[in-house]
C-alpha cells in the first residue's frame, strides 16, 4: 500500500538551509511549462509558489494534470537557477492527486479578468488568486491588532446574541422571523447588550456580524455586517475616540510592517500614521458646506453629498463632533452646554463613515423621555431599563464598521471585494 505523502514545509519555509533536504510540498498547479526533456512545474500554496524539476521520462503522468489541481509532492531541495527563486524542488514521488474539472467558471491566476459577480459565485476558486487572498490576510491582520490593541487597554471581549426578542435602537430595518411561537429579529448592533454589560465587566469589546434590512444596493452597504462595537465605563466620548485613533494607527501600522501594502502609494493614509486626526465640529462642517455652495442648513442630517464635498475638502481620517441630539438614537447623551447638541462623534475617511460613538445616557429616567420622544414605547425596553437601577456607571463606546475601513485601507472600490461571501439585496448565495 502506498504510503501518504504529509506536506513538511510551506513555499515560504523552504530556505537555503534546507538545500539537500527532503521535503514534502503541497498546493495546486499554478503553471505547467513543457520544454521536451524537462518540465517546470510551479505549484502554490497560501505563502508564494514552489518551483518544481520533474523529469518527464520518470513521471509521464504529470502532462496530464489539470492546471488549478491540488498535488502533494516529495523532493530534494536544490540551488535555483530562475531569478525571481533561489531554490526549487527536484522531483523524487507524486503524492495524491486532487483534480480540477475544466472549464473552470474564472481563472484564479487573474490573467483573465472576471466581473465581481462571476467572481463571488466561485469565491473559493477566487482566492487562488494572490491579489484576492491578500485582501483576506490583510483582514485577519487586521482583526489580530484590534484585539491585542483593545485588550491592552483592559477591555475584554465578550459574545451577545444575534437572536434579539425586540429593536435594539428602536429601528425599523430588522429581518424579522418566526422563533418558534415568538417573533424575533436579527441582531442590528449588540448596543443595549455592551451597555449592561460595563456595569460588571467595566470596558467590553465585541467583533462580530450585524444585520440590516435595508435595501442599499451601493458599493459600501451590506445587510451583513462586521462591526467592532466597544463600551467603557467612567468614558466620555473624548476617550473612546482617542481610543479609536489609537486602534487605526495601530492597524495601519501592522499592515504596513507586514509588507503586504504600500502606503507610500497613498498619503493619507501614510500621513495618519504621523498626525492627529483632525477635529471638526458639525457647526463647523455646515458653515463649511454652506461656503461650497451646499444647501445646507444647522440642524440638518449630512446627506450624501454634503458628506461627499466635505470628504473632497478633507480627503484623510477626520472626526465630526457634537451632532444634534435629534439626528442620534435614544441612548446618546445630551451636550451638558447646549442641549439641541449631543456628546457624539463620527469617524470619516473623506466621504465615508467608519465609525459612529458618543457618550451614553446613563439616567434612566432621562432614557425612558428620550424613548418616548422617538416616538418608542419605554415598556418595550424595561429589561434594559431596570440595568441602570443598579448602579450603573457614566459610559460610552462606538461601533466601528470592519468591512468599511478594509476597503479604505486595501484601497478596493467596493466592499464586497473584502468580505469572504457578502450578502445584500441581490444575493443570498453561496
Amino acid at each position: 500500500m502506498k504510503e501518504t505523502i504529509k506536506r513538511t514545509h510551506f513555499a515560504k519555509e523552504l530556505e537555503e538551509n534546507l538545500l539537500g533536504h527532503k521535503v514534502n510540498v503541497g498546493g495546486w498547479i499554478e503553471d505547467i511549462r513543457d520544454i521536451g526533456k524537462i518540465i517546470f512545474l510551479v505549484i502554490k500554496d497560501i505563502t508564494g509558489p514552489i518551483q518544481v524539476i520533474v523529469d518527464p521520462e520518470e513521471f509521464p503522468q504529470i502532462r496530464d494534470i489539470p492546471r488549478q489541481s491540488s498535488i502533494l509532492l516529495s523532493g530534494k531541495l536544490q540551488k535555483s537557477k530562475a531569478k525571481e527563486m533561489k531554490v526549487e524542488l527536484k522531483l523524487e514521488e507524486i503524492g495524491d492527486i486532487y483534480h480540477s474539472n475544466h472549464p473552470l467558471p474564472i481563472d484564479p491566476t487573474g490573467r483573465l479578468e472576471s466581473a465581481i459577480d462571476k467572481r463571488l459565485d466561485a469565491r473559493a476558486l477566487d482566492l487562488r488568486n494572490e491579489n484576492v487572498s491578500k485582501l483576506f490576510i490583510i483582514r485577519s491582520i487586521a482583526l489580530e491588532i484590534i484585539r491585542k490593541t483593545l485588550r491592552e487597554m483592559y477591555f475584554i471581549e465578550v459574545n451577545t446574541p444575534k437572536i434579539i426578542g425586540s429593536a435594539s435602537e428602536g429601528g425599523a430595518n430588522l429581518f424579522e422571523f418566526d422563533y418558534f411561537t415568538n417573533k424575533a429579529y436579527l441582531a442590528q448592533s449588540p448596543q443595549l447588550y455592551k451597555e449592561q454589560l460595563v456595569l460588571a465587566l467595566d470596558r467590553v469589546f465585541e467583533i462580530a456580524p450585524y444585520f440590516r434590512a435595508e435595501k442599499s444596493n451601493t458599493v459600501r452597504h451590506l445587510t451583513e455586517f462586521y462591526s467592532v462595537d466597544i463600551e467603557a465605563a467612567f468614558l466620555d466620548y473624548y476617550d473612546i475616540m482617542e481610543i479609536m485613533e489609537r486602534v487605526i494607527k495601530n492597524v495601519i501600522i501592522g499592515i504596513k510592517d507586514s509588507g503586504l501594502i504600500d502606503f507610500t502609494k497613498n498619503e493619507f493614509i501614510k500621513n495618519a500614521i504621523e498626525t492627529k486626526f483632525e477635529r471638526l465640529t458639525y457647526q463647523a462642517c455646515i458653515e463649511e458646506l454652506k461656503e461650497n455652495g451646499d444647501r445646507v442648513e444647522y440642524g440638518d442630517d449630512l446627506s450624501d453629498s454634503s458628506l461627499r464635498k466635505l470628504g473632497q475638502l478633507h480627503p484623510g481620517f477626520y472626526f465630526i463632533t457634537g451632532w444634534p441630539l435629534k439626528l442620534k438614537p435614544f441612548y446618546i447623551l445630551e451636550n451638558e452646554k447646549d442641549h439641541f447638541l449631543s456628546d457624539s462623534f463620527d469617524l470619516q475617511i473623506g466621504y465615508l463613515e467608519l465609525i459612529s460613538g458618543g457618550s451614553r445616557q446613563h439616567d434612566p429616567s432621562k432614557i425612558r423621555n428620550r424613548l418616548a420622544e422617538q416616538g418608542l414605547n419605554p415598556d418595550k425596553f424595561s429589561e434594559h431599563l431596570k440595568v441602570f437601577d443598579w448602579g450603573m456607571p457614566p459610559h460610552a463606546g462606538c461601533g466601528l464598521g470592519l468591512d468599511r475601513l478594509m476597503m479604505c485601507l486595501t484601497g478596493s472600490m467596493n466592499v464586497r471585494e473584502v468580505v469572504l461571501y457578502p450578502r445584500d439585496p441581490y444575493r443570498i448565495s453561496p
